[in-house]
């Protein structure tokens, strides 16, 4: 059965009207947190389309970046975009339910869901105040830290402030030794196959790349300064 028919028969209770949020809590043990994580982006990232006051085709259109969603599973999509788009629940209440479906013990699993949420924000090109308060809101909620938050947004956002130590993770003026170990942490951490073993599914492999590339930019751009 694929991804995306097994996210849709997750989510078969919401016609029995139970809120989405309540489908989470069945998604909190492996084999089904891929479904989860997926569901998790669609759900926020639905609320997010509406932060700025307005959902763009672009926006919906960021969900087959992230996904690649294969032909004929569209629907499947579609279908919890929509319904999360309707469900009263508010975006705090669903960013709750989600960080304890992958509990404390998987930040980075979070930290995946947050940029997938800003793939969405940056689909149409503009970055909104709305949106910003909507992505920090939710970093906190996942109990991210400040600076892991702006090296997310600086990863996604051109205008965004942006140190390459940050994105790394060492202080600025380290010594290369120690940025070139926290460099080959960071790549061994985020490489692909490390992600689909936490959880996230084949189908949002782009994230994985995107980091990836951010990463080693972020390495080249301390190793010319230090040259």
């Amino acid at each position: 059965m694929s991804l995306w028919a097994r996210i849709y028969e997750a989510i078969t209770a919401l016609a029995r009207g139970e809120g989405l949020s309540a489908v989470f809590e069945r998604l909190r043990t492996p084999p089904e947190q891929g479904v989860g994580f997926t569901i998790a982006v669609i759900a926020l990232g639905a609320k997010l389309a509406k932060a700025d006051g307005l959902v763009t085709r672009d926006e919906v259109t960021a969900f087959r970046q992230v996904f690649r969603i294969p032909e004929g599973e569209e629907k499947h999509a579609a279908h919890v975009f929509n319904l999360a788009r309707q469900d009263v629940a508010g975006y705090e209440e669903y960013a709750r339910k989600i960080r304890r479906m992958f509990g404390d013990d998987r930040r980075e699993v979070l930290c995946d869901v947050l940029e997938g949420l800003f793939h969405i924000a940056m689909a149409d090109g503009n970055y909104h105040p709305a949106e910003d308060r909507f992505l920090h809101r939710i970093a906190e909620i996942f109990g991210l830290e400040e600076r892991r938050f702006r090296a997310i947004r600086a990863r996604f956002v051109p205008e965004a402030e942006r140190d390459p130590y940050e994105v790394l993770g060492v202080a600025r003026g380290a010594d290369m030794e120690t940025v070139r170990a926290a460099w080959r942490e960071q790549v061994r951490r985020n490489h692909p196959d490390r992600m689909l073993a936490r959880g996230v599914p084949e189908e949002a492999v782009r994230l994985a790349q995107d980091r990836m590339a951010a990463i080693n930019r972020a390495w080249e751009e301390i190793r010319k300064e230090a040259a």
